[in-house]
């Protein structure tokens, strides 16, 4: 995922706009598969950068954060007539689940509701929606709550219709990535829902991300 700077005017200046500079005439079906998270590779070779990326009209980003969504989501980037960023965290290299042999896709745009609940929204993408599923059984063990959890899939484009009415449902919302806080995609997702669902919120929306700091080399 690092290496992917060094391509980055080929990739926001001239994949991102190809469709529109050409008038239409070119459609770039390009995908870049770009591993990223912290894997212990160090400083250079650890790092979430999907939320600069979003930044970027003419760009789409699919985040898996299982082996079947990775095939689904691959299956329908291929064909999807616009340049695809895939974002792969590294320590899903190592995880195993169940994958048909036949042929399907996953729609973009359509997040995958992992867990319902009623007490406390929470999205989470990548690793991070493993992690928070393990974090959500272990809470919902010791204190009488309901959390709901959901995975996006694709941050370009968002699913904001479930994640709306999930919030509206719950009336809280909490944010998990590996990336750092500042400028992250969490406060991108936290700004569109504040102004779509305040009157449904009971509590500020809580962001949970990486300290703005370099990861260190060494353990």
């Amino acid at each position: 995922e690092d290496f992917i700077t060094v391509c980055f005017d080929g990739v926001v200046n001239q994949a991102a706009k190809l469709k529109v500079i050409s008038g239409g005439q070119f459609n770039l079906n390009m995908v870049i598969r770009t591993p990223g998270g912290a894997g212990g590779l160090g400083i250079q070779h650890s790092q979430c950068l999907e939320s600069i990326f979003m930044h970027f009209p003419g760009l789409y980003i699919a985040i898996p954060s299982n082996a079947y969504d990775a095939k689904g989501l691959l299956k329908t980037a291929i064909n999807y007539g616009n340049p695809v960023l895939f974002f792969e965290h590294q320590k899903l290299y190592n995880m195993e689940s169940e994958v048909p042999e036949k042929d399907y896709r996953i729609e973009f745009g359509k997040a995958n509701l992992i867990k319902e609940g009623k007490d406390l929204t929470i999205i989470a993408f990548s690793y991070m929606a493993n992690v928070s599923k393990d974090a959500i059984l272990q809470v919902e063990k010791e204190y009488s709550v309901s959390i709901e959890l959901i995975d996006p899939r694709t941050l370009v484009p968002m699913d904001y219709a479930l994640i709306i009415e999930s919030v509206k449902k719950t009336g809280r919302l909490m944010i998990v990535e590996e990336g750092v806080l500042r400028a992250g995609v969490g406060s991108e997702i936290s700004a569109e829902i504040q102004e779509s669902c305040f009157d449904y919120l009971d509590s500020p929306i809580k962001r949970i991300a990486s300290k703005n700091y370099l990861i260190p080399l060494a353990p």
